[in-house]
């Protein structure tokens, strides 16, 4: 007959569940399932500990709370990563992260707009001369990177 093995984790090591624990050692933190070590970072690698803990979550291994409890992290953190994983696998958590494009009102771009404007024409029409979202152009009159000329009504 087989005898059923116990975790046993290494001395120092902290509890996330019956089966799964994690220690944190001369700047490294190894996860341990059952007896066996499973995965190593550094300890200020955030993108690795969101991936190994998200895996831990989609394989069954840990509930969302218990890596909440067992790291001190926000839930909704927990709940993050393991959409990540979900929609990009383990190469979204090292993929470059995504910023905005170039800014659609350069220099270049207000000055000539502000020439248009000056002319009197209407700030839809710049707008739509330019090729810029309106919203995008009314919240630069609004905030004062643009100023548009009201015009004069002429009384009879």
């Amino acid at each position: 007959m087989a005898q059923p093995q116990l975790p046993m984790f290494p001395e120092g090591s902290t509890e996330v569940t019956h089966d799964l624990a994690f220690e944190k050692r001369d700047g490294s933190v190894t996860y341990f399932y059952g007896s066996l070590p499973v995965f190593t970072h550094n300890e200020n690698d955030a993108a690795s500990f969101k991936m190994i803990t998200a895996q831990f979550y989609i394989n069954g291994y840990v509930k969302q709370m218990d890596i909440v409890r067992a790291f001190g992290v926000t839930p909704i953190s927990v709940k993050r990563a393991v959409k990540l994983y979900q929609e990009e696998g383990v190469q979204g958590f090292y993929a470059e992260k995504k910023t905005r494009g170039t800014a659609v009102l350069t220099d270049d771009v207000l000055l000539k707009a502000q020439q248009y404007l000056n002319e009197g024409q209407e700030p839809c029409d710049v707008a739509d001369q330019l090729g810029i979202k309106r919203d995008t152009f009314s919240k630069a009159i609004r905030t004062g990177r643009l100023h548009n000329i009201k015009k004069k009504k002429i009384k009879h």
